[in-house]
């Protein structure tokens, strides 16, 4: 088993308490709030009202490392300890904002926090810390597979003393809320090197910079993720000054393997308790309903899809403990099979024991009445998000060959 410290309990029980009491009871509240919102995209009260209460109760910026813990009022959680605060942040896809911990502002942080100035971090960490902007990250195009990051063909070409940007790109998270105030953007500035690792760069784009332009909302199977969405984006000559480049020209490539690693371990995280959470509402519901005579619970087939559900959890579970584990012992270069195994496994084992519970809900399960639809619908984007499965299985199975082949 895998201990967990004592910081890292104290934040579970206090994080637990903050859900009875805080959360679990404003998921109607939070569903009005943006239905009645003038726009889908708009900033929603009650999560304000919320992080108030999260920083007081230290609850804020809980997924910082200690490598990192200058940028926070904490020691800092190492991947083992902060796993089990995800997985619970994860049984309520909203919560997240609450205390800082969403995505992609966490990876877009932990980029700032690595890689930035201190100009940089001045005036665009600074704020992402406290919860007053927010961010996004722009890598994937539609022209092009973009599962092999080397494929993007957005242009970064210097100009005198600027970076001219030229290219599209979509289902970029947050861009669509209104608070996300700047953009991380990858594309080529050397496509002619004979390192195809070293073309691209990462520049910071300021969303009020003319020339760039949201396209279009995007779905995923039907859900627009309000209020921090997913969009299509146009960037059509966008001028920024030289020393927005992130690092310097031809190192996009290296930030983005840096930060594609924890953000999705803490994806894998969050799953689990969605997964979890949908277990548990589905045992509650086969104790309250009954067919031919007999609760569900009596079925045989209900038992089974029980039983395989929670074995399977806890199974993901052990796997991600053991990944972050491995993380915090070795980095997450030298992790990269589990965090594989990891990507690979637990957002189509989420799907499938969230389709399970739907099922035991009957037609309900399909509905925003129950918390299920959207979850499925999160852990089925998240087999396309940061590397889709294909991409991880074929880097793992090139690992393990070569491992146990030599």
């Amino acid at each position: 088993m895998f201990s967990f410290s004592e910081a890292s309990q104290q934040y579970q029980n206090s994080l637990s308490e903050f859900f009875d009491q805080h959360i679990y009871p404003n998921e109607e509240h939070y569903a009005r709030q943006l239905q009645q919102s003038p726009s889908r995209f708009a900033a929603i009260p009650l999560i304000d009202e919320l992080k108030a209460k999260a920083k007081d109760a230290g609850l804020w910026n809980l997924f910082i490392p200690p490598s990192l813990a200058e940028f926070c009022d904490h020691q800092g959680l190492s991947n083992l300890d902060y796993a089990p605060l995800a997985e619970l942040m994860g049984r309520v896809l909203w919560s997240p904002e609450v205390f800082n911990c969403n995505a992609p502002d966490t990876g877009n942080m932990e980029v700032f926090m690595k890689y930035a100035t201190p100009a940089q971090q001045e005036r665009w960490l600074k704020p992402l810390l406290a919860g007053d902007i927010r961010s996004s990250y722009a890598m994937t195009e539609p022209q092009v597979a973009s599962s092999d990051a080397t494929n993007i063909e957005l242009r970064i070409e210097q100009d005198g003393d600027e970076w001219v940007l030229n290219g599209r790109k979509w289902f970029i998270t947050g861009a669509m809320y209104e608070r996300c105030a700047i953009f991380i953007v990858m594309g080529k500035s050397d496509p002619h090197n004979s390192n195809r690792h070293k073309q691209q760069s990462q520049v910071l784009v300021p969303r009020d910079t003319p020339g760039l332009s949201i396209v279009r909302p995007l779905t995923t199977l039907g859900y627009d993720d309000a209020p921090i969405g997913h969009a299509e984006l146009l960037f059509d000559n966008v001028r920024v000054p030289l020393e927005n480049i992130l690092l310097g020209p031809g190192r996009g490539f290296e930030i983005a393997q840096g930060r594609l690693g924890p953000g999705r371990i803490h994806h894998c995280m969050r799953l689990i308790g969605a997964a979890q959470r949908s277990l548990e509402l589905a045992c509650q519901r086969v104790t309250s309903r009954s067919t031919f005579g007999r609760e569900l619970s009596q079925h045989q087939s209900v038992r089974e899809d029980i039983a395989k559900s929670f074995a399977e959890i806890e199974m993901a579970r052990l796997l991600v403990l053991k990944t972050c584990k491995r993380m915090d012992e070795v980095g997450p270069k030298a992790a990269m099979d589990l965090i594989a195994a990891s990507k690979i496994s637990v957002p189509l084992m989420a799907q499938t024991i969230i389709d399970r519970c739907m099922q035991m809900h009957g037609a309900g399960g399909l509905t925003e009445d129950y918390c299920m639809a959207e979850a499925f619908n999160y852990a089925r984007w998240c087999r396309q998000a940061d590397g889709p499965d294909q991409v991880h299985q074929m880097a793992l199975g090139k690992q393990v060959i070569k491992r146990y082949s030599a």
